[in-house]
C-alpha cells in the first residue's frame, strides 16, 4: 500500500495519448496495491539533486518521476507524482528535481524544468536599450522591498531580484509565468498593492512555518496540509478519482487544486448567510461546487440545495459537481437526503409537487386573495398576457407604462414580494428600489392590468412562473409555522445577482437562520436580467459575512483589461446595496491584446469572422469547438450560421442543447452566461446592437439606466468568455458601451 499525491504542474499530463493515460493509470493502480513489486522498476537516481526523487516504468518508452516520502506517523509511503514523460527526458528532469519545504511561509515546494528555482534558470534576455535615465522599479514605486518579497513572503530570492526590477506590470506578470502557482498568486496580489501581511493571511502562511524538531521527510508530509501546498498537491483519495485526474489533464486542475483563499470559503462554517462576490472567472462557481460536496460528505443526510438561475446553468452545475465525486449522494426532490441541483424555477415545481393539497391552497389563498384556485402544468406566456391586457384594458397608463417588461417587474417586485391581493394594499405599499414613481391614479391603472392578467391566467388555468415561486414560499412559511420544520438544511446558490424577489423568498423560506444556512454566490456586474435587490428586504441577513474574489483564473490580463474596461463609468451596487469595484481584479496569465476590427458592412463583418475562424482551425491542437461566435441575438445568431456556412466555416448554433463537439459554436451573448471558449469572437458591437434598441425603445426614462447597466454587463459577460484569444467586430458605428476597453 502506498499514499498517492498528484502535482498540479503537470502539464505533461494533458499532452499525453489516451493510450498513455491508461497506462499511466494501470501504473498507479499497482503502485498504490504493492509498491515493492519489481515489475513497477520505481528507481532512485544515482546521481539526482534530490535523494527522494524516483522514476517507475510505465512502459518501455514512458517513465514517471515521483518523490518518495517516509511517512513514520502512517507508516506507508506516500508518493508524489510530477508527471510522465518519454524515458530519456524523464531521467534528465529527474536528475535537477527537488522537493523542499519553504523556509520562510511552510509550503511545499516541487521544482521540476522550467519551475526550477530561478537561480537555475538561464532565460533569455535581451540586450538592454540605452537610456538616458534610470529605470523606476513598478514594484519599488508601490513601497516593496526585495525583503518583503523573499523574507516576508517567501519568493525564491532570484526570483523576487527579477520581479523588484521589473519596470510595468506586465513585466511582473512575464516574470510570473514560470513560478510556483503560490508565487503567482502573491506576486499578482503586489500587482494591486495588497499588504505583505494581507497576502499572507490569504495564503495561510503562519510565524513558524516549519517545526525544526521533526526529520525533511516528516516535515515534507506536515507541509502537504498547509492551503498554499494544496495550489500545486493534492491527495488522491482512490483509483476511481485517480482516473478522473488522468483523463481529466489539466482543464480539470479545478477539480482537486484550489487557491487557499477558495479553499477557505469551502471549508469554513457561517452562523448565518455568507455571501461570496467576484468578476467573471475568479472561480465563485468552482466554491459553490466545492462547498456543497463538502457539506454532503460532512453529513450524507443533510439535505442540500444547489440552485442557480436557470437550467442550462443548473445542468453545468450538476455536471461539475458530477465530474468532481461520481459517488456523491444527489437527491432527487428537494428536501430528499444529499444534493439537489436544480434551476431555480424548477425548484420551486418540486416545492409544490411535495406540499400537500391543502398547503398549495391556502398559500394561493394568501398570494391571490382567492381560495379554490386551480392552475395546471402550463405556465403563464406573461409577456402575451401583459400585452393583451394592456392593449385591452382602459387603464389610463402612459404608453412606456403599460408594457409587458415593466408590468411583469412591477408585479414580481411589489405584488408578488409583499402577498399584495387589493388594490387598497398596492396603493399603500411602498415600493423601494423601483426607479419609476406612481401617482395614485398610476397605481389604480397598474392594478386594473394585475387584476386582468390573474384573472386571464385562471381562465387558462395556467400560473406563471413567478407566481409559482410566491406559492411556493408561502408553502414552505406555512410548513414551517405548523410543526416547526424546514425542506433543507443548506441551500447554495450561484449566479445570484440574476435573482429577483419571489426567488429570494423562496430561498430565504427553504433552511432555518442558523449555521450554514444560505450560501450566496453573485457578481453584480454580470446582472443581466432583472433589478438590484437589497438581501435585507428578504429578511436574509449578511451582516459582515461578505468576501470578494479577485483573481481572475479564466481568462489573459489583456481580456481582463478589456472587459474591465467595458464597465467603466459606471455604478453598479451589489446584493447588500454596497457599491461594486474591479480596482483590483487581476489575471495570473499574458496573452495576445484583444483585436478590434471594424467592417464597412455585415457582409465585411461576416467575411472577417469566417477569415479569423479559419485561421485558427489551421493552427495546432486547436479544438474547433472551443472557438465560439456571440451575437446579440437569436435571429443574428442564425444569420451567422448561415453566412459562415456560405464561406466555408462550418458551425453550430447552440441554445439549449450541449455544445457539438467538432464544430465552432455561434450563441447568442446571453446563452453565454456561465460559459468559456479558448478563442471568441464578439460580433456586432455597435450601435444598432450593443446597447439593443429594441430593449430600450419602450423603457420608462426613469428606468433607462438600469437598462443601459444590463447592457453593459452583457457585454461584460461576453468579453469575459475568452481564455486566450478575443476578437471584437462590427460593421456601421462602433458601441459606446466599448468604451475604454480598448
Amino acid at each position: 500500500m502506498a499514499n498517492l499525491v498528484i502535482a498540479s504542474n503537470s502539464k505533461a499530463m494533458s499532452k499525453l495519448d489516451g493510450s498513455i493515460k491508461k497506462k499511466v493509470y494501470d501504473f498507479f493502480e499497482k503502485l498504490n496495491a504493492d509498491d515493492t513489486s519489481p515489475k513497477l522498476h520505481i528507481e532512485p537516481m544515482h546521481v539526482a539533486a534530490d535523494p527522494r526523487v524516483r522514476t517507475g516504468r510505465v512502459d518501455l518508452h514512458y517513465r514517471a518521476l515521483l518523490f518518495k516520502v517516509d511517512d513514520k506517523s502512517g507508516g506507508v509511503p506516500t508518493y508524489i507524482y510530477m508527471g510522465t514523460w518519454n524515458h530519456d527526458e524523464a531521467i534528465k528532469l529527474a536528475e535537477t528535481a527537488t522537493l523542499r519545504v519553504n523556509p520562510i511561509n511552510g509550503t511545499l515546494e516541487g521544482l521540476i524544468g522550467e519551475s526550477a528555482p530561478a537561480a537555475q534558470r538561464t532565460p533569455e534576455v535581451a540586450a538592454p536599450e540605452p537610456v538616458t535615465k534610470p529605470q523606476t522599479s513598478y514594484l519599488a514605486q508601490v513601497g516593496y522591498t526585495l525583503d518583503d518579497l523573499a523574507e516576508g513572503l517567501g519568493i525564491d530570492p532570484a526570483l523576487a531580484a527579477i520581479v523588484i526590477a521589473a519596470p510595468d506590470e506586465s513585466s511582473v506578470l512575464d516574470a510570473a509565468e514560470g513560478a510556483l502557482g503560490w508565487e503567482q498568486s502573491a506576486l499578482l496580489e503586489l500587482v494591486t498593492g495588497t499588504a505583505i501581511e494581507d497576502i499572507r493571511e490569504k495564503h495561510g502562511f503562519t510565524d513558524k512555518p516549519v517545526d525544526a524538531d521533526l526529520d525533511e521527510d516528516e516535515q515534507i508530509i506536515k507541509a502537504l496540509e498547509r492551503p498554499a501546498s494544496k495550489m500545486q498537491f493534492a491527495f488522491i483519495e482512490d483509483n476511481e478519482e485517480l482516473r478522473r485526474v488522468i483523463e481529466g489533464g489539466d482543464f480539470a486542475a479545478w477539480r482537486i487544486f484550489l487557491h487557499p483563499e477558495q479553499r477557505k470559503y469551502v471549508d469554513a462554517d457561517f452562523n448565518g448567510a455568507f455571501r461570496l462576490s467576484g468578476g467573471a472567472g475568479t472561480g465563485k462557481t468552482v466554491v459553490a461546487i466545492h462547498r456543497a460536496r463538502r457539506l454532503s460528505r460532512a453529513d450524507p443526510d443533510a439535505r442540500i440545495i444547489l440552485t442557480t438561475y436557470n437550467a442550462t446553468l443548473a445542468q453545468g452545475l450538476r455536471a461539475d459537481l458530477t465530474a468532481l465525486d461520481p459517488g456523491l449522494r444527489l437527491a432527487a426532490n428537494p428536501g430528499d437526503p444529499g444534493v439537489y441541483v436544480g434551476g431555480i424555477d424548477a425548484l420551486g415545481k418540486g416545492i409544490l409537487d411535495r406540499s400537500p393539497r391543502e398547503t398549495v391552497g391556502a398559500a394561493c389563498s394568501v398570494v391571490f386573495g382567492r381560495s379554490g384556485i386551480e392552475f395546471g402544468p402550463k405556465r403563464t406566456s406573461s409577456d402575451a398576457v401583459w400585452r393583451e391586457v394592456a392593449q385591452s384594458v382602459d387603464s389610463g397608463l402612459d404608453g412606456k407604462l403599460a408594457t409587458p417588461s415593466f408590468l411583469e417587474s412591477e408585479y414580481v417586485a411589489v405584488v408578488l414580494a409583499n402577498r399584495i391581493t387589493t388594490l387598497e394594499q398596492y396603493a399603500k405599499v411602498a415600493r423601494p428600489g423601483r426607479g419609476v414613481r406612481l401617482s395614485r391614479p398610476q397605481r389604480i391603472g397598474v392594478w386594473k392590468l394585475v387584476d386582468s392578467f390573474r384573472r386571464n391566467s385562471q381562465m387558462d388555468e395556467t400560473i406563471s412562473f413567478p407566481e409559482v415561486l410566491a406559492v411556493a414560499a408561502e408553502a414552505l412559511r406555512l410548513r414551517t409555522e405548523k410543526d416547526g420544520s424546514f425542506l433543507a438544511d443548506h441551500v447554495v446558490v450561484d449566479e445570484a445577482q440574476d435573482l429577483h424577489a419571489t426567488h429570494w423568498a423562496v430561498l430565504r423560506a427553504l433552511a432555518a437562520e442558523g449555521r450554514n444556512d444560505l450560501f450566496i454566490a453573485e457578481d453584480s456586474h454580470q446582472r443581466i436580467y432583472g433589478s438590484p435587490i437589497v438581501l435585507s428586504r428578504f429578511g436574509i441577513k449578511i451582516v459582515g459575512r461578505s468576501r470578494r474574489l479577485t483573481l481572475n483564473y479564466r481568462t489573459t490580463a489583456q481580456n481582463l483589461r478589456f472587459a474591465v474596461g467595458v464597465l467603466s463609468g459606471a455604478d453598479y451596487t451589489d446584493l447588500e446595496q454596497g457599491e461594486e469595484t474591479t480596482s483590483d481584479y487581476r489575471s495570473a496569465r499574458n496573452g495576445p491584446v484583444p483585436e478590434l476590427i471594424a467592417c464597412e458592412s455585415q457582409v465585411a463583418e461576416l467575411d472577417t469572422v469566417a477569415a479569423k475562424i479559419k485561421s485558427w482551425l489551421a493552427e495546432d491542437e486547436v479544438e474547433p469547438e472551443s472557438i465560439a461566435v456571440l451575437t446579440r441575438n437569436q435571429d443574428d445568431r442564425d444569420r451567422f450560421v448561415r453566412g459562415l456556412g456560405e464561406r466555408g466555416v462550418t458551425v453550430r448554433a447552440l441554445d439549449r442543447n450541449a455544445a457539438t463537439p467538432g464544430y465552432p459554436q455561434v450563441l447568442t451573448m446571453h446563452r453565454a452566461k456561465g460559459m468559456e471558449f479558448s478563442r471568441v469572437i464578439l460580433s456586432g458591437a455597435d450601435d444598432k446592437h450593443v446597447p439593443s434598441p429594441a430593449t430600450l425603445r419602450h423603457v420608462p426614462d426613469e428606468e433607462r439606466g438600469e437598462a443601459l447597466l444590463r447592457e453593459r454587463s452583457l457585454l461584460y459577460v461576453a468579453s469575459s468568455r475568452a481564455r486566450d484569444a478575443l476578437v471584437v467586430t462590427w460593421s456601421g458605428k462602433r458601441s459606446e458601451l466599448l468604451g475604454t476597453g480598448e
